[in-house]
């Protein structure tokens, strides 16, 4: 396959600069794409070409298929990049690029549609030999069938209403005692609350923590993976804080994880880069929760730790490229954080904030006189507007360090070193966790921000 000679980005933001500047380093011309809101953004003004797309909503313009097609036609590229969001993950999209005898930067059709769908994935990850919640789903007669059913699962478990919803119908055990009050409970509750009483159980996962593996594959049957991000400091199943690797994972759990991880995405015949999510309890046990097709936005944290350009890869892939390293080639060296700036203001329970940006100075960034690494992404600058109808995210801010308190260190003192005016913004709260001893303890669960800061947030008050 030739290489690549012009690639049009499908996306807008900080991942449209970040493959812009990366296309332009290997020499290949890029194409922006852009709405009515971004015609003065920032990667319109870096790329070759720009082509205008539509109005503001994106769906009248960035996920429209036959204007992205059409702007394909109108510039001669012969590559796009996806992205994340938007049309990353659409199977139909790419197979429109396969027809019109483009290439896709990303994996191939079956594997978008295989893991696009929860029940299919979870059976082919079963099938890989990859962990999956236990649970049973059939229909349970009565209460000593759920304690046989609980205690084959393993405590605790969590039983659960069939159509359940807002929480009603749903009890935890931790022996056969709660199991059997459980099922007659939720049992009682769901009848009532939905007209049915149907029950399942699954094995609850207790002091649960959110990491994902990164994985990165050719299109001639090699697969690696490029350690884990820790990803369990969420705030409404959105995620905040990341980082790699993760400060709960030994090697031998790195090493299951990453091996399974792999194995998926063999049995899906996966290549580019592609990350596949895990729920880990308290205990280390791990359970399969999704695979995503695509880049994710936290993805430079691993890129610090292993010295791996994960778009430039994705890049080669495409061009039919052999990895260039085996899995005893990767190394994961130091740590790094990453903390996602938004519009959004924090002390008015984080809604979001659109305007201005009146004042935007991102930290010095590159290797610091401690030894230290400040990295920005951003598609922002210093007067541009940030839009309502798009996802609130200025900048994703990374640091890198030899070890995770000293990195945790030099991003509290980029976040002091970052200005922002003329929005609401989190950079007050994202300072108050680096600064939080449960966080730098490193003994985080998804449910940090809301254990700790279930007020909201108020600010930190000097003492």
């Amino acid at each position: 396959m030739p290489a690549l000679k012009k690639i049009l980005v499908a996306n807008r933001g900080e991942i449209a600069c970040r493959v812009i500047r990366t296309a332009r380093k290997m020499g290949i011309k890029t194409v922006a794409v852009y709405s009515d809101a971004d015609a003065e953004a920032l990667h319109v003004r870096m790329a070759d070409e720009a082509v205008h797309i539509g109005p503001a909503p994106s769906s009248q313009s960035y996920i429209v298929i036959d204007k992205i097609l059409e702007a394909i036609r109108t510039t001669g590229a012969d590559a796009v990049h996806p992205g994340y969001g938007f049309l990353s993950e659409n199977a139909a999209f790419a197979q429109a690029l396969e027809k019109a005898g483009v290439v896709f930067i990303g994996p191939p059709v079956k594997a978008i549609q295989a893991m696009g769908d929860k029940i299919t994935s979870k059976k082919i990850a079963a099938e890989a030999g990859v962990s999956t919640v236990p649970g049973h789903m059939g229909l349970i007669e009565d209460a000593e069938e759920a304690v046989k059913i609980s205690a084959s699962i393993g405590y605790p478990v969590m039983i659960k209403a069939s159509a359940g919803g807002g929480g009603k119908g749903m009890r935890i055990a931790w022996n056969d005692a709660e199991a059997r009050e459980g099922f007659q409970s939720s049992r009682n509750e769901a009848k009532n609350s939905f007209g049915d009483d149907r029950i399942f159980i699954e094995k609850f996962v207790d002091q649960p923590r959110h990491i994902e593996i990164q994985v990165l594959g050719d299109q001639h049957g090699t697969t690696l993976y490029l350690g884990e991000r820790e990803c369990s400091i969420q705030r409404r199943n959105q995620k905040v804080i990341e980082e790699a690797p993760s400060p709960f994972l030994d090697d031998e759990t790195r090493k299951a994880m990453g091996e399974q991880a792999v194995a998926l995405a063999k049995a899906v015949g996966y290549f580019s880069a592609g990350t596949v999510e895990f729920i880990v309890d308290g205990a280390r046990n791990f359970y399969f929760l999704e695979m995503n097709t695509r880049l994710q936005v936290e993805h430079p944290v691993t890129e610090l730790v292993t010295g791996i350009d994960l778009v430039e890869q994705m890049i080669r892939v495409a061009s039919g490229e052999k990895l260039s390293l085996g899995q005893d080639d990767v190394e994961l060296n130091g740590w790094a954080i990453e903390s996602r700036l938004y519009a959004e203001d924090p002390y008015r329970n984080f809604l979001p904030s659109i305007g201005r940006l009146s004042r935007y100075r991102p930290p010095a960034e590159g290797r610091q006189d401690d030894g230290t690494v400040v990295r920005n992404d951003t598609g922002v600058f210093e007067g541009g507007e940030i839009s309502m109808y798009y996802d609130p995210m200025i900048a994703k801010l990374c640091t890198w360090a030899p070890d995770r308190l000293t990195a945790i260190d030099a991003m509290g003192k980029a976040l002091d070193d970052f200005e922002v005016d003329g929005i609401g913004h989190n950079l007050p709260f994202l300072s108050a966790v680096m600064d939080h001893d449960r966080f730098r303890s490193g003994k985080i669960t998804t449910a940090f921000i809301a254990e700790e800061f279930p007020e909201g947030f108020s600010g930190v008050h000097p003492d």
